[in-house]
């Protein structure tokens, strides 16, 4: 089994010198195989546990922080900012390793579907110190706000999802990593691999990372958000972006690798929206739960889980669940936190 390791230092050392992060995710995050029963049938289904990437906070969105936070170091922040919906796992997780690193952190936030996990999100914010702002309505209102509440605050600004080429480069050194731990033996090649397709830097970043490895496993990236925040077009774009600017800071890195990239932007189950569940994606986290003990939600990673069980009898196996969703225990946000320091707008969501 690997030990803790810099994947991408260790593959491409020029290139991670033009990378420098800040350390926050315990690396490699375990692969294991486990069986799924369907039926009469009974099939191996590789798991990717991003779900236990750092102590603090686990999931997908702590492989991204590690460059972006240190931007934000480089660049003399002394706030950070980003966006997300009230329920925003990305959200909660910047403010959590902000808190830690001694930044403060402004969330702008907008409403979503009702979700078990809301109110003790706002809780968490609330605990934390997190400034949470109301974001929404046309373009210059939104543009009015942010001016409002980062003019001279020495803020680093973290986009939706940490979800631009930088925060791609840690799935870049994730898809590595994986590549790593199958060449050691801890887990089969798996001929296509699963993954929540939100703001679609999780997806692009493996697809680059496996390509640039030599892997042929197919991302099957499964949209979870409406078209304005993903599509085939912008994860092109990101694509071509990420791969890119790897290219210009090393010049070993193949000019073709976007090209190289092997995925899919897997359309249909999205159903009625964002954050909104629907029978297939409920039966496909209740599996999980019974069958293999793993705590999926029905916005993200119970509608990539859903692709798979569609197509895992046609596959015969060989698929892989990368699960971005965090397991590890949050801290109780306790019963007095100050309620009026949240927007009266989300106050609905503590009922």
């Amino acid at each position: 089994m690997l030990t803790m390791s810099d994947f991408l230092a260790d593959a491409w050392p020029r290139l991670a010198q033009q990378l420098p992060k800040i350390g926050l995710a315990d690396l490699p995050t375990p692969v294991e195989s486990m069986p799924v029963r369907l039926g009469n049938d009974t099939f191996q289904v590789a798991i990717k546990r991003d779900d236990l990437t750092g102590r603090l906070y686990g999931g997908n969105k702590v492989r991204k922080l590690e460059y972006l936070l240190h931007r934000a170091r480089k660049r003399g922040a002394e706030r950070v900012a980003t966006f997300g919906t009230v329920g925003s796992n990305h959200a909660l997780a910047t403010a959590l390793y902000a808190r830690e690193l001694g930044y403060e952190c402004t969330c702008f936030l907008s409403h979503q579907a009702t979700t078990p996990t809301i109110a003790r999100t706002l809780r968490l914010h609330l605990a934390n110190g997190t400034e949470i702002i109301r974001y929404g309505g046309n373009r210059a209102s939104r543009v009015a706000t942010l001016r409002k509440h980062l003019r001279r605050r020495r803020a680093f600004l973290i986009p939706p999802g940490g979800s631009n080429w930088l925060g791609a480069v840690g799935f870049v050194a994730a898809g590595l990593e994986l590549a790593a731990q199958i060449d050691a033996g801890d887990i089969g090649m798996p001929e296509r691999l699963y993954v929540a397709n939100g703001t679609m830097a999780t997806a692009a970043g493996l697809a680059l990372g496996l390509a640039l490895a030599g892997l042929a496993t197919e991302v099957q990236a499964v949209q979870v958000t409406e078209d304005f925040m993903s599509s085939p077009l912008a994860m092109r774009r990101l694509l071509e972006k990420t791969a890119g600017v790897l290219n210009r800071l090393d010049n070993t890195i193949p000019q073709d690798l976007a090209d190289r990239a092997n995925y899919v932007f897997r359309e249909g189950y999205l159903g009625d929206g964002y954050a909104k569940s629907n029978e297939k994606t409920d039966a496909a986290v209740e599996l999980a739960k019974q069958q293999l003990g793993l705590q999926l939600e029905s916005t993200y990673t119970g509608k990539a889980f859903a692709a798979l069980l569609d197509e895992l009898a046609a596959a015969g196996g060989k698929v892989m669940f990368w699960n971005t969703y965090n397991s590890r225990a949050l801290p109780d946000p306790g019963t007095d936190v100050d309620l009026a320091r949240l927007p009266e707008a989300f106050q609905r969501y503590l009922d």
